[in-house]
């Protein structure tokens, strides 16, 4: 059974545009999340990263530079959540000066959503750490 779709945001004291380049840019990827990338960012293209160990694989569906992205997601060897079997949708909307990024994370069945909650949650606080020590910024903002 598919559960409802799970959300999670953080703002980050940055443009739309630098933060996008996160979800775009091998480079920029594995600085926040997974060991290891290889992304293609354009419709159809290839979305693989291995995260703590589990490879997500998934396609690149839609891209809106810089304010949206939506791309497949699932794990390699996996009968629950096969690769391209759920979706991602990244919104980045200017908010306070910064960038407010939201995931939307649908199509998960129910055991899952409650893994990847937290999973996002943790990820985006990454994230947000990560483009802070890209503007030469401690995570308190100095």
């Amino acid at each position: 059974m598919v559960a409802e779709p799970i959300s999670a945001s953080v703002v980050i004291d940055a443009e739309p545009a630098e933060v996008y380049e996160y979800f775009t840019s091998v480079e920029a990827m594995v600085l926040w999340m997974g060991q290891f990338a290889s992304l293609d960012p354009v419709p159809g293209g290839k979305f693989a990263v291995d995260v703590n160990g589990v490879a997500v694989r998934g396609r690149y569906l839609e891209l809106e530079p810089p304010n949206r992205l939506l791309f497949t997601w699932g794990f390699i060897g996996s009968d629950v959540l096969p690769p391209e079997t759920s979706t991602v949708e990244v919104l980045l909307r200017p908010q306070d000066g910064g960038t407010c990024v939201e995931i939307i994370h649908s199509d998960l069945p129910r055991a899952e959503a409650s893994k990847h909650a937290p999973g996002w949650r943790h990820f985006l606080e990454q994230l947000a750490k990560t483009v802070l020590v890209g503007h030469g910024q401690n995570a308190e903002g100095q």
